[in-house]
């Protein structure tokens, strides 16, 4: 399935095209033409990785502004967990909730017990599941795009759990419009985000009965004005704070964290494109039939490494980590009732009712025999090419390049490899042309001569 929408995009009048993106982009799906950055919308994973190493700030996310609050008469955002790591440890989960209300959201909902009310629909599936493994994680919109472009063939490891983000939006828009009664579309609920691969399930989801969110809002623009609205904590709040805070969705934020307190003892944590693809590798290699699920973070660290984020990723780590500290120290759960939650496993509210297809890249002709032709070419080209992927060319490797060719996209001389041999090529041009001209002058020499003669006579 391709996706015609995503959430980045190139202001071309900042980009001086110096190439960082290219480089960074672990699906290839940058190119420089005529000095810009163009984005391939069909490799393109919304990871936000070029957010990160643009120097010049023209690669910028697609995230909703305050002024969609307006649109609806009753708003509730839903911050990521990640918020919750980028303000001083003295500031608890409440406290910027609080502080949301007052910017103008007329509620705000902690995802993190909804996030613990999937791990333990997570941890009650493992115990059943008999198929083949590993299973993976679905909860990073970027690896299951990752994993749709580039493997296709294991869209069917995704673990069939839904996303909190999607489970918690459903039951606020259910919750509000029963108790204020109004229609679910006039109730707007909001995700505050760290990354702007969110986007996509707002934007164009996988599944149209899926999205109950009506909007994303970068943590990085919120910021500022919550920063702003916060009070200090004081000790008299700090205990009642902590028990407000959900320990099982708290550890969502980062690596590692999502099934620290849980049974779940057999999992690898992935953080990085980088890291992911080399474990996805090894999983189609078939050297972690060993292990029953892999948690992928597309980001370094995990969520608080998105590029919407505004606090250092290992700072915020290490302040998640010592939460679930204190938590555990202080036997502090805080989270819905498990018997509640086996009730709800069993009734299927936590299962995807439909899954995941692959989103293959565009063939290089529709036509079989022409596909096959092509794909010499491409070979014929790439074995002319130098092979050391300097991207001067605007593609990040000279199989890209090669490829760009036989689509049309590029030429040939693009290379600077190639600039020599057009040169000497465009010369012996030359040279034949003036070799012509200069015959053409002996030629007409003689019989001017003669003319002149004949006019003297």
């Amino acid at each position: 399935m391709n996706q015609s929408f995503h959430s980045i995009k190139v202001e071309t009048e900042k980009c001086d095209g110096r190439m960082k993106c290219l480089r960074s982009c672990p699906t290839q799906a940058i190119r420089i033409r005529k000095g810009k950055a163009v984005i391939l919308g069909e490799k393109c994973i919304d990871c936000g990785e070029c957010i990160t190493a643009c120097p010049s700030g023209a690669i910028v996310a697609l995230t909703d502004p305050f002024g969609e609050l307006s649109k609806f008469k009753h708003t509730v955002a839903i911050p990521s967990p990640t918020l919750y790591a980028q303000f001083g440890r003295s500031i608890l989960p409440n406290r910027i909730l609080a502080g949301l209300k007052k910017l103008g959201f007329d509620d705000a909902f902690d995802l993190a017990f909804t996030c613990g009310d999937t791990s333990l629909a997570i941890e009650h599936f493992l115990d059943e599941y008999q198929g083949p493994k590993p299973l993976i994680a679905n909860t990073c919109p970027s690896v299951v795009s990752l994993i749709q472009v580039m493997y296709p063939q294991l869209v069917d490891q995704f673990i069939p759990i839904q996303p909190p983000k999607r489970l918690a939006s459903k039951e606020i828009k259910e919750r509000k419009s029963e108790e204020l009664g109004l229609k679910p579309e006039e109730i707007g609920t909001f995700y505050i985000t760290p990354c702007p691969a969110k986007m996509i399930a707002i934007k164009q989801p996988l599944f149209e009965e899926e999205c109950y969110l009506d909007g994303a809002i970068s943590i990085s623009d919120i910021y500022g004005p919550l920063l702003s609205v916060l009070e200090s904590e004081d000790q008299d709040s700090y205990r009642k704070s902590l028990e407000s805070i959900c320990v099982l969705g708290i550890g969502w934020a980062v690596a590692g964290g999502m099934h620290r307190t849980q049974e779940m003892k057999n999992v690898v944590d992935v953080s990085g494109i980088a890291e992911i693809i080399k474990t996805f590798d090894d999983i189609e290699r078939g050297k972690l039939q060993d292990i029953d699920l892999v948690v992928p973070y597309s980001c370094p660290q995990g969520c608080v490494g998105g590029s919407l984020t505004v606090e250092n990723r290992y700072i915020s780590h290490n302040k998640i980590m010592r939460l679930l500290e204190t938590l555990e120290q202080e036997n502090i759960e805080a989270c819905r009732d498990r018997r509640e939650i086996r009730e709800r496993y069993g009734q299927k509210y936590f299962h995807m009712k439909q899954k995941y297809e692959p989103r293959p890249i565009q063939a290089l002709d529709e036509d079989l025999g022409r596909a096959i032709k092509k794909r010499k070419q491409k070979e014929k080209i790439y074995d002319s090419l130098p092979r050391i992927d300097c991207g001067i060319c605007g593609a990040p490797t000279c199989l890209a390049f090669a490829e760009d060719v036989v689509k049309g996209e590029a030429q040939s001389s693009d290379c600077i490899f190639n600039v020599p041999k057009k040169f000497q090529q465009l010369t012996g041009e030359l040279s034949r042309l003036l070799d012509g001209f200069g015959s053409f002058g002996k030629d007409r020499e003689p019989q001017s001569t003669h003319q002149k003669k004949g006019q003297k006579s």
